[in-house]
């Protein structure tokens, strides 16, 4: 949402944001993700959300290795990444082949010069 303007969001992704904002708040601040300390951090900031907002936050973070998951943002997740090895990795290049082109009769015919065979004239 960043190369969206503020003014251009739907009340519903305002409300989004502004629960997202408050629970990075709290997480950086070693304080519990609550309903009631969500709905805290967006009053203090001047900000007022659907009331079903903060308690849907704080029951999808309940559990959540937070710390984790900001951790990877953009690494990818960790149960996709390969695990590593210690074996050294071969690498196997495949060899080129040069791309075959299909000669025409045509071809044959110009690369002679005149193009009417071993004929003498």
């Amino acid at each position: 949402m960043a190369s969206v303007a503020r003014t251009d969001l739907s009340k519903s992704e305002k409300d989004e944001l502004c629960c997202v904002y408050s629970a990075l708040v709290l997480h950086d601040s070693g304080a519990d993700i609550t309903a009631d300390s969500l709905q805290k951090i967006i009053t203090a900031s001047g900000n007022t959300v659907e009331k079903y907002w903060p308690a849907l936050f704080a029951r999808s973070l309940k559990g959540l290795d937070l710390a984790g998951v900001l951790g990877s943002v953009g690494t990818g997740s960790a149960s996709s990444a390969p695990a590593p090895s210690s074996a050294p990795q071969e690498t196997k290049k495949e060899e080129e082949k040069p791309a075959e082109t299909k000669k025409d009769d045509d071809d044959d015919a110009l690369a002679g010069g005149i193009g009417f065979g071993d004929d003498e004239w």
